[in-house]
């Protein structure tokens, strides 16, 4: 082959690469904001903020969707944010441990990371309404579609949810190859139901002029500010295509987004506002499901369902990574997670997560009992979340990638114009739902930041009174009476002696003939490569300070770990090594820390975190836990 055709050939491969992922992110990516037109289009018009049902209305809503999945998706997370990403990881830990990385020393920079864990916060509030509202979109179709069964909504939405959430624990590998194929269904046959429709009323094409979204303005300032809160109902899910850039990487989901997902929701949309200047009032009852004709409707509900799980399973998938980040990161206390795929290693389950967010979903539903109900619990969280993205981003275009003002300020000011708008609008949904995702956000918020300071406390503490090893050795060497085999002491800090090593020592008496000191690092970035896992230092007489490095998106298995460290004596072999953790028991003290109530908190996540000891992959039956008394 001449040198001049590889590139061609390893291109046309790229490409074939590309399009294969590109469809397989239709399937995961994109349900939440595919899901979208079931309500969004309908809550405009007969939400808690009803609007004029007219011509100029209807085209000024359509523009407005439109701008606003070009502003908020098109540009500011598929042009700019996802470039953002965290060596090749994206969301909004990832994007706080990129910026909150670079600027250590700035004094906002506590400010930008309480910031983005109050998005956590909020995205676990996301995580619940989610699967609510479009199960529940989802299912009302039938009573549209066949009347009579209109009583069954509420208990077949209940059930698809359960079976939804009991099936995790099984992995979503298997599920997950009909996902692509499904939402692609779903997107072409919306699309086409929009087309048809804009055949018959084709002025709505001229609603993608930004002429109509500022009309509306005009005609009524107050409705149209109104209409914001629910017209951001159309871009819910466009934080998850940065979420899941990791899954599928930048290009495929720009890819399927610009040239499938956003042409087939923009159809609809489309569509239904035809729907709407044609029939009035009529179709107001669910604008979605009447564009499909009547013997139709009943299998778009079937589609539409199997695309609102869809939706809500990428959701769920998304609220264990999450979780996973954050443990790794100190936000949240170590949980017990099951990894569902040998293959795939971001495929994991969190039980403890999943039944909350099962049991939150069900009281979700029974509670608001309809989608539109629903809806104003939606936005708050959503809009929340991408306007703390907007700030993370202004810190990111001006300290890490340097951009010149002249081009950075004029972008900066059009989202926060845009985001700004749209949260202000969604908080006069607050009594009639939205204080539901704010109440979450804040009892996250408040349990995330208060692990991460008492863990810090509680480091310091132990830090204080250790003594330094070099004394200790040198002392311990003499005295004490060494025994054959090796002791792994795990520990939190990498300086001083463990309190579990001190009392095993005034207890037992006796020394191994190798001591290893072994902390776990977790870094700020997604992964960490195999030739730069382990750093160790022999500090003599048998002792060895050892340091494992990890990824916040990897596990730390530490017997796999020490079977590659050769430059530490003898090979470790998990027989002849003992595992010595402590067990810290907080108490209470007079010194300055936390308020009493956030330390009884914080002891209580301590009391119910995973053992070190699974958390850790460690041998169960070589594992000795030593008690220790810590004051914060």
């Amino acid at each position: 082959m001449e040198p001049a055709e590889r590139p061609a050939g390893h291109h046309g491969e790229h490409t074939q690469k590309t399009w294969k992922l590109a469809i397989a992110a239709i399937g995961v990516v994109f349900g939440d904001i595919g899901t979208s037109p079931l309500y969004a289009f309908r809550e405009t018009f007969a939400g808690h903020h009803e609007l004029t049902l007219d011509t100029a209305h209807i085209m000024g809503v359509i523009s407005l969707m439109f701008w606003s999945m070009m502003i908020v998706v098109t540009l500011k997370y598929v042009t700019i944010i996802m470039r953002a990403d965290n060596k090749g990881e994206g969301g909004s830990l990832a994007l706080l441990a990129l910026v909150s990385g670079r600027t250590k020393e700035k004094r906002w920079s506590r400010g930008i990371v309480l910031l983005g864990v109050f998005a956590t916060a909020l995205f676990y509030g996301d995580s619940m309404i989610t699967p609510a509202v479009s199960v529940l979109g989802a299912i009302e179709g039938l009573a549209v579609a066949a009347p009579a069964f209109g009583d069954l909504v509420l208990p077949i939405a209940v059930v698809i949810l359960v079976f939804l959430f009991s099936i995790q624990r099984g992995g979503t590998s298997r599920v997950g190859a009909f996902f692509g194929p499904i939402m692609m269904c779903y997107f072409l046959i919306i699309a086409v139901l929009g087309i048809i429709s804009i055949v018959q009323t084709p002025q709505v094409l001229w609603a993608l002029l930004p002429y109509h979204a500022v009309e509306f303005f005009l005609i009524s300032p107050m409705q149209a500010f109104f209409a914001l809160g629910s017209v951001v109902l159309a871009v819910t899910g466009a934080e998850a295509l940065y979420a899941d850039m990791g899954h599928f990487g930048r290009n495929p989901i720009r890819v399927s987004w610009l040239w499938f997902v956003l042409p087939a929701l923009m159809c609809n949309y489309m569509g239904q506002g035809g729907l709407l200047i044609r029939d009035g009032v009529l179709a107001l009852e669910s604008p979605f499901y009447l564009l499909a004709p009547e013997s139709l409707r009943l299998p778009l509900v079937l589609v539409a369902t199997a695309a609102a799980i869809i939706a809500s399973q990428a959701v769920i998938s998304g609220a264990f990574s999450v979780t996973q980040q954050a443990i790794q990161l100190g936000f949240i206390p170590r949980l017990r997670i099951d990894h569902t795929s040998a293959a795939t290693a971001g495929q994991i389950y969190i039980p403890i997560i999943n039944w909350l967010l099962m049991t939150m979903v069900i009281l979700l539903v029974l509670f608001f009992q309809t989608s539109s109900n629903l809806t104003s619990a939606y936005g708050i969280a959503v809009t929340g979340a991408m306007l703390i993205d907007t700030c993370l981003l202004t810190v990111l275009l001006f300290w890490l990638w340097n951009w010149k003002k002249r081009y950075a300020l004029p972008l900066l000011t059009i989202f926060f114009i845009v985001d700004i708008a749209y949260f202000a609008a969604n908080t006069t949904k607050i009594p009639d739902g939205g204080w539901f995702p704010l109440l979450v956000g804040f009892i996250v918020f408040t349990m995330l930041t208060t692990w991460a300071k008492g863990r810090k406390l509680m480091i310091e503490r132990m830090r204080e009174a250790a003594m330094p090893i070099k004394v200790f050795i040198q002392s311990a060497a003499n005295s004490a009476s060494r025994v054959p085999g090796t002791a792994v002491f795990m520990t939190s800090t990498p300086e001083g002696v463990p309190h579990a090593l001190l009392h095993n020592l005034k207890h037992n008496k006796v020394l191994h003939e190798r001591v290893v000191l072994l902390t776990v690092k977790i870094m700020d970035q997604p992964f960490v490569v195999d030739a730069e896992r382990v750093r160790s230092e022999d500090l003599g007489q048998g002792f060895h300070r050892m340091v494992i490095r990890y990824g916040f998106m990897q596990d730390a298995d530490v017997p796999a770990a020490l079977k590659q460290v050769h430059t530490c004596g003898e090979e470790f072999k998990m027989m002849d090594t003992s595992f010595f953790l402590a067990r810290q028991t907080l108490l209470p003290a007079e010194r300055p820390g936390m308020m009493i109530w956030r330390e009884k908190i914080f002891s209580w996540m301590l009391r119910n975190a995973e053992s070190a000891m699974e958390f850790f992959r460690l041998p169960t039956n070589r594992v000795v836990e030593l008690g220790s008394q810590v004051e914060i």
